[in-house]
């Protein structure tokens, strides 16, 4: 049995892999998902939060009971309020009005201000809140999740070494949607420089289909596609660009629940989509693993399942 520890932020990583069964496909790669959901506050912005935090603190830059600021699409931010909770700081998130209502309460459980701004605006309007506010608030910080190198650093040192160790290097493609991009840049970079000939494919939502030059619109895949493509997403790590409409990655996320008992949300629907698209080429022998970025619970009240 594992010993306790003393701060809930050790808790971050080392989240399970689990083989997919009733939903494979004959002739197909088997597909491994990696489900973030385990990480303490449910998804796997905790390794990004923490990382970011631990950053500006080894950098001088915030100590607790200052103010951390960050314009957020949901899950970063319930990341940062259990991290400053943890470590006492105060914390102010700005979010488009569009998100759940489970995630403006997680945050606000954490003691989180939550300030939504007009969903039409994406995530831009957001960031410009985010300035704002800062320069209203004396020694206020913005860690800036899309252009902080803490933030794909973090996968570099944990997601990409878990996997490794989990399929004992065994692994032939590897997906992932993108948000900030740190998860797709810092976890395939290492994955490609530890396995030669790796395939790694990033997901995007088909209706706001930003990193194949096309422009942001509508979509249901809550945590990707800010609108932008993000400073830190490194897109020469990727091989292809596999876009998942909202029915492709719904219909997806609810057989993962009533299937395998997975109980995921939107994006991880979309990575799972990609991830058997990528497989049925592949074919038997081979193996792709994708990762889930979080829990199906905080998507209760979209009436989705």
């Amino acid at each position: 049995m594992a010993r306790a520890v003393t701060d809930v932020t050790q808790l971050i990583g080392l989240t399970p892999i689990v083989q997919l069964n009733r939903m494979a496909e004959e002739g197909s790669a088997d597909v491994c998902v990696k489900l973030e959901r385990f990480n303490p506050s449910g998804s796997v912005k905790d390794r990004a939060a923490f990382s970011l935090i631990q950053a500006a603190e080894r950098e001088g830059l915030i100590k607790p009971g200052d103010t951390v600021i960050e314009p957020t699409s949901g899950n970063t931010g319930i990341g940062l309020a259990m991290t400053a909770a943890a470590k006492g700081y105060n914390m102010i998130l700005i979010m488009p009005d569009n998100m759940s209502a489970e995630r403006i309460k997680l945050l606000k459980a954490y003691g989180a201000d939550v300030v939504l701004t007009p969903a039409a605006e994406r995530m831009p309007g957001a960031i410009r809140k985010a300035e704002e506010l800062r320069a209203g608030i004396p020694g206020s910080f913005i860690p800036n999740q899309f252009e902080n190198r803490a933030n794909p650093d973090i996968h570099r040192s944990t997601t990409a070494l878990e996997i490794m160790d989990q399929c004992e290097g065994r692994l032939d493609a590897f997906v992932a949607t993108a948000g900030t991009g740190g998860t797709i840049t810092g976890t395939g970079e290492t994955l490609k420089s530890l396995i030669p000939g790796l395939h790694v494919a990033v997901v995007e939502p088909m209706g706001s289909p930003v990193l194949s030059g096309g422009q942001p619109g509508p979509h249901k895949l809550v945590g990707t596609s800010p609108g932008f493509v993000p400073a830190i997403l490194n897109t020469s790590v990727y091989d292809e660009i596999i876009q998942a409409s909202d029915e492709d990655a719904l219909s997806t996320m609810r057989d993962l629940a009533r299937k395998e008992g997975i109980l995921v949300g939107p994006s991880s629907g979309a990575s799972v989509w990609a991830a058997m698209q990528v497989a049925k080429r592949l074919g038997t022998g081979k193996r792709v693993i994708c990762i889930a970025p979080d829990t199906g619970e905080r998507y209760l009240s979209m009436d989705i399942f």
